[in-house]
């Protein structure tokens, strides 16, 4: 039987890097998939070199409920850069970009079939063996990304719309929301393949999707 787990991300700052490279640090505009993966290691107290086949598995999806607003900040460092000879060169000072969402929130769900899974990852939220941050460690929400409510047999798309909630309330107007898909949609390369130690992440895609709560919605069938 297919069920859905919904998590809230909420907080001043939220970082969703995917293609980061070197000393520039980017963020989507919503959250990634190996971001909120890691985050369900976390509260698991999974250590990072154990795999992650059967979170990979889950297919993700995401409701904006507040649009971020993306801003960029820098960081120094020196003495970081390794010259030809091996050695750092501590006369040289890195500037690195990082960006960011401001005052974002998320709903994100997480669909899969073994109800068992997504009743343990469930209790973590609720009771997590380590902080959880949102897609930094100095990132802290702001409100619990446990749901009490959040367990639901719905499939992912119709679990993402109806959520409306004393714990999270909907908000009104046209909303947007992320769904993983087969085979279409925009690719993000933030599918986890491999233990978080070896960094190896590979292609998925995510098609958006538009609805007003409270206004009839045709599914699409073409949707994961």
């Amino acid at each position: 039987m297919t069920a859905t787990l919904l998590l809230r991300l909420q907080g001043p700052l939220q970082s969703w890097g995917t293609t980061s490279r070197f000393d520039e640090r980017d963020t989507q505009l919503e959250p990634s998939k190996s971001g909120v993966l890691g985050m369900l290691c976390a509260a698991l107290g999974r250590d990072r070199k154990e795999p992650v086949d059967d979170l990979a598995a889950l297919c993700m999806g995401v409701r904006v409920d507040r649009e971020g607003v993306l801003m960029r900040d820098y960081q120094t460092a020196t003495g970081v850069l390794i010259a030809a000879n091996a050695k750092p060169d501590e006369g040289r000072t890195v500037v690195s970009p990082r960006y960011y969402l401001a005052d974002a929130v998320f709903v994100v769900g997480l669909q899969g079939t073994r109800r068992a899974l997504l009743e343990d990852l469930h209790c973590a939220l609720q009771r997590p063996a380590w902080p959880l941050a949102l897609g930094r460690k100095s990132f802290v929400p702001s409100a619990p990304i446990y749901l009490p409510d959040g367990l639901v047999d719905q499939p992912l798309e119709a679990a993402l719309m109806d959520y409306d909630s004393v714990h999270h309330p909907r908000p009104a107007g046209p909303m947007r929301m992320l769904l993983e898909t087969t085979d279409h949609g925009a690719v993000r390369l933030d599918q986890p393949v491999a233990p978080f130690s070896l960094r190896r992440f590979g292609p998925r895609f995510v098609a958006t999707r538009h609805f007003t709560p409270g206004v009839a919605h045709v599914p699409d069938p073409t949707a994961a």
